[in-house]
């Protein structure tokens, strides 16, 4: 395909770039007039010959002449003026420098071709959901053919009611001219009979043709709803599962409801073109009539697909949610409201307000002992209507809370399960009547299990338990599961767990940072073992790995609310290596510079903690690795942390204070890296007005991390520029009342 072509298939974003290429001095008009002829051309070549750089400007010129010629045959007067106009400011531009125009045009396509391949980079990303598309073109082909064999059925049965209507005719005619005229001859009366039975054979085809046309539309209608069924609706759930634990956004309820509705539309049809048959039959039937040996089959089959579609259209659009905590769905705090949606994949206007659908909280679930029981409060019915939905038939309950049952002895130390891990049920029901009978039959939908808890602070165990239920099953119905919980593989957890940052942040977790969470999981030699097995117990219980009294995961998940609370824009600039051992964080710090430093998460801490280490030298070359204290939430809710790094300070020889951070990791200076981010920095650069008499009597003071290190192996003297950066943030006479303290204290 031609590349001017190519680019006009892009995305927005893409065809934007194109934009910015072209201005005046070379107009994207004539890049569209002459792209065969501009793509036909090496202008590499052209670019570094002057002779041959005239002859393709006036080569140019003179394709321009042809497309003005062809615009002037077809009428195109804007287009004729536009085309006069690049030719002239062409001329203009590049008559005596026509190189400059081949370096132009040079420069265009190579930049289109970046363009062109950066998109083909971006598709290669999505490849997972490219089977998607397939399968979503291939159903898309399968609702036309089924359309399209409905129009063909509706034919048939116009056709036939003609030909019917036809042969009453004629035959009611012939019946009458024999009563009227008794003297028709032999041969007439023949005549007239040999064209009555062929008409009545015709009429006999054109019925059977039209029994087939209408089994072939149930045949593909039944194709069609298979794969809904089994392919198209479990995938969005699956989706949704993963979605709803952090994975990628799942895909909306609109394609499945298009096929569903299709469906729907086309067995209502067939319920017409059923009506229609039997209207025909009525009037006129014969021993061995493919009507009446098939109505009651066409009945009784269409009334089927219909309960079976029905029966599946209704779905949990989006799962049970506090809206306190949108990023953890399926966790429900008792008197604590959630709100949960619902959606009817059929939308036909005599569904709409026409669905009633109550909540119903553990149906079905025996009793054991010490197993929690809720009430479930607030407003548990409503009435499924396409006016609060952008014109979905959908129900959204958002008033629902739940409230423990106070029994005795309703939990006890024989107890199944800790509350975390018991897993409840919502389902939604509903009746709808189908068909002329009255005959009902019930719609029920199941959200994904829940983890209920009492208190907040039960929030992080509860999520894991949700994060490892939908990571290894999909059966709705499973509230055993953790009975015995079955182990992840790395492959499995690795990609959970990324999604926990990427979910807060616009960043998961690297390769290096995996590696190092698989160590603490697996062991050292692990990383390479995507098949590497972690059980329940050394994820979410003391079971853990590093012997500091607290589970892997809530140290995570003291990790990601520190970040979510100060850290997310570090991430999100790829400032913070995070997780990395001390072996490897040495071996990065090994061979840069005096002053490099890298942050990373503390393992120590339950809560959450970010610390930086750095290297210095001492006289023989020899690297020294230091590691500040780690700084909690309740630390950088006083401070934040590139101000912290801005202002910390060692007392070192002398007791005199020097930051010892010059470079991020990997060379990045400082304050080139956290400048943007300084809260204070605007206001350490202005000049004090002291006779202002209107602002504070007092001098402003600012909180100043140091560390007391007597010996330090070798620091570098700081620059004059250091220097000076450091008299503007730090007043000389808090240094020299902080020496004195020092002194005063030794």
């Amino acid at each position: 395909m031609a590349q001017w072509a190519e680019l006009q298939m892009l995305d927005s974003k893409y065809l934007e770039q194109v934009d910015m290429l072209y201005d005046d001095s070379f107009p994207m008009d004539v890049r569209d007039y002459l792209s065969k002829w501009i793509e036909s051309i090496d202008w590499d070549l052209v670019a570094n010959q002057e002779s041959l750089a005239v002859v393709r400007f006036h080569e140019l010129l003179t394709q321009l002449d042809d497309q003005h010629s062809r615009f002037v045959l077809e009428n195109e007067f804007r287009q004729q003026h536009n085309c006069r106009k690049n030719k002239r400011n062409l001329q203009d531009r590049f008559q005596d420098q026509p190189l400059y125009m081949a370096m132009i045009i040079s420069k265009i396509l190579k930049e289109e071709r970046v363009i062109l391949a950066t998109a083909k980079s971006a598709m290669q990303t999505v490849l997972a959901q490219s089977a998607i598309v397939v399968d979503k073109q291939r159903l898309n082909t399968k609702v036309k053919e089924m359309r399209d064999r409905a129009q063909v059925a509706d034919q048939a049965i116009k056709i036939l009611e003609d030909q019917q209507d036809e042969y009453d005719f004629k035959f009611n005619s012939l019946r009458s001219k024999e009563n009227e005229c008794n003297e028709m001859s032999p041969k007439e009366r023949e005549k007239d009979k040999m064209v009555i039975n062929r008409m009545f054979l015709d009429l006999q085809i054109k019925r059977q043709d039209t029994v087939l046309q209408l089994t072939d539309l149930l045949n593909i209608t039944q194709a069609l709803m298979t794969d809904l069924f089994n392919d198209e609706l479990p995938e969005w759930k699956q989706r949704q599962q993963i979605a709803c634990i952090g994975g990628p956004p799942n895909a909306c309820l609109d394609q499945l409801q298009n096929w569903f509705t299709a469906v729907a539309e086309t067995l209502k049809e067939f319920h017409q073109h059923l009506k229609k048959l039997q209207e025909l039959e009525q009037k006129f039937t014969y021993e061995n009539d493919p009507i009446t040996q098939k109505k009651e089959f066409f009945e009784v089959r269409s009334l089927e697909l219909q309960r079976s579609l029905l029966s599946n259209a209704l779905v949990v659009e989006r799962q049970p949610c506090m809206p306190t905590y949108p990023q953890r769905p399926l966790v429900l705090k008792t008197a604590t409201q959630f709100t949960v949606k619902l959606r009817f994949l059929v939308k036909l206007p005599e569904y709409n307000y026409q669905l009633k659908v109550k909540v119903v909280f553990d149906k079905g679930v025996t009793g054991k002992k010490g197993l929690r029981k809720f009430n479930i409060l607030g407003t548990n019915t409503k009435v499924m209507n396409m006016e609060e939905s952008n014109g979905s038939l959908s129900a959204e309950f958002r008033h629902l809370t739940l409230k423990e049952q106070k029994v005795a002895g309703n939990r006890t130390n024989e107890a199944p399960l800790v509350v975390t891990k018991e897993l409840h049920s919502l389902s939604f029901e509903s009746e709808l009547q189908l068909g002329q009978s009255g005959n009902k039959f019930k719609l029920e939908a199941l959200a994904l299990p829940m983890v209920v808890i009492s208190n907040v602070s039960q929030l992080p165990s509860g999520w894991a338990s949700v994060l490892w239920y939908n990571m290894l099953t999909t059966e709705p119905k499973n509230l055993q599961f953790f009975l015995s919980p079955p182990s992840a593989k790395w492959s499995q957890l690795s990609e959970v767990l990324s999604w926990q940052f990427s979910s807060i942040t616009k960043r998961g977790l690297n390769k290096e940072q995996l590696n190092m969470l698989a160590d603490k999981l697996l062991g050292p030699n692990a990383q390479g073992n995507p098949d590497g097995l972690i059980p329940w117990n050394k994820f979410c219980r003391t079971q853990n790995c590093n012997d500091k009294g607290f589970p892997f995961w809530l140290w995570i998940e003291g990790i990601l609310d520190l970040i979510k609370r100060h850290l997310v824009t570090l991430w999100n600039d790829d400032y913070i290596v995070g997780f990395i051992n001390k072996e490897r964080e040495k071996a990065l710090l090994s061979d840069k510079g005096p002053g490099t430093f890298l942050l990373r998460f503390s393992e120590s801490s339950k809560e959450g903690a970010i610390t930086f280490t750095w290297v210095e030298y001492d006289m023989c070359d020899k690297p020294t690795f230091h590691s500040v204290e780690p700084y909690s939430k309740k630390d950088l809710s006083v401070v934040s942390l590139p101000d912290i790094i801005r202002t910390y300070k060692v007392m070192v020889m002398d007791d005199i204070p020097e930051n010892p951070l010059r470079f991020l990791y990997p060379n990045i200076p400082k304050d080139v890296a956290f400048k943007k981010y300084y809260v204070k920095n605007a206001e350490a650069s202005e000049p004090m007005d002291l006779d202002n008499t209107t602002k504070s009597a007092y001098i402003k003071t600012e909180l100043i991390p140091v560390s007391q290190m007597k010996q330090m192996h070798q620091m570098l003297p700081m620059s004059p520029e250091e220097y000076m950066f450091l008299e503007q943030q730090v007043n000389t006479t808090d240094i020299e009342a902080m020496v004195a303290d020092l002194e005063q204290q030794n």
